[in-house]
C-alpha cells in the first residue's frame, strides 16, 4: 500500500477498503472490507444500508490484500478451468474430461461451462487484475506464474467485451485456442 503509506507520512488519515461481491441490491451479499486506524468512521457511514462492512485490522493494506487473495481464488480458478477446457478440446478429450468430472460431481461440467461463458463479458477487466495478483504473490515470496498465465487467458477473451449476446462455449474455446 504505497499510496496509503505516502498519505499517512503527510498526516492524512488513510483507510484501505475493498469490496467483495456484486452490486449491493440485497443484504448480506456484498461486503466492504476496511483496514486502517480510522476504519470505523467509514464503517459507520454504511450502518443502515445494504452494503455490509467488516473491519479487518488497523494496518492499512489488509483490505486490499484480502481482495487480492479472494480474486486469486475466484477469478484465478475460473481462468484455470477455462484453460483446462480449451486444452482438453485441443487434445480431443473434452467429452472424456466431462465424464470424469461428472463421476466426481454430477453438476461440475455444466457449472464450468456456465462460468466460461459468463466471464467473457468481464474478461477485459480481469487481465490487469491478474497481473496485480501475480505481483501480490511475488511480494509475498510465492511464485507468480499462474496468475500471469490467467492474465493471458483473460486477454484472449477480451474481444467478447461488447458482444451483443453471450458467446457459445465453442466460441470461448476457439478464442483461447487461436
Amino acid at each position: 500500500m504505497k499510496i496509503g503509506k505516502m498519505m499517512e507520512s503527510k498526516g492524512v488519515r488513510f483507510i484501505d477498503g475493498s469490496i467483495i461481491g456484486g452490486p449491493a441490491w440485497t443484504p448480506n451479499e456484498t461486503t466492504l472490507y476496511l483496514s486502517g486506524r480510522d476504519a470505523k468512521i467509514i464503517s459507520d457511514c454504511f450502518s443502515n444500508g445494504l452494503l455490509e462492512t467488516s473491519i479487518i485490522g488497523e494496518e492499512t493494506g489488509k483490505a486490499s490484500a484480502l481482495k487480492m487473495c479472494y480474486a486469486a481464488y475466484s477469478k484465478g480458478t475460473t481462468a484455470l478451468l477455462i484453460a483446462i477446457l480449451a486444452t482438453a478440446e485441443s487434445l480431443g478429450v473434452r467429452d472424456k474430461l466431462y465424464e470424469q468430472w461428472n463421476m466426481d460431481d454430477s453438476s461440475f461440467s455444466e457449472q464450468t461451462n456456465r462460468r466460461a461463458i459468463r466471464v467473457t463479458a468481464k474478461a477485459w477487466r480481469f487481465e490487469g487484475e491478474m497481473h496485480e495478483i501475480a505481483d501480490t504473490f511475488h511480494k509475498a515470496g510465492l511464485p507468480n506464474g499462474f496468475h500471469e498465465a490467467a492474465a493471458e487467458i483473460y486477454h484472449r477473451l477480451a474481444g467478447f467485451k461488447d458482444a451483443p449476446e453471450k458467446p457459445t462455449l465453442e466460441d470461448v474455446l476457439e478464442a483461447l485456442l487461436k
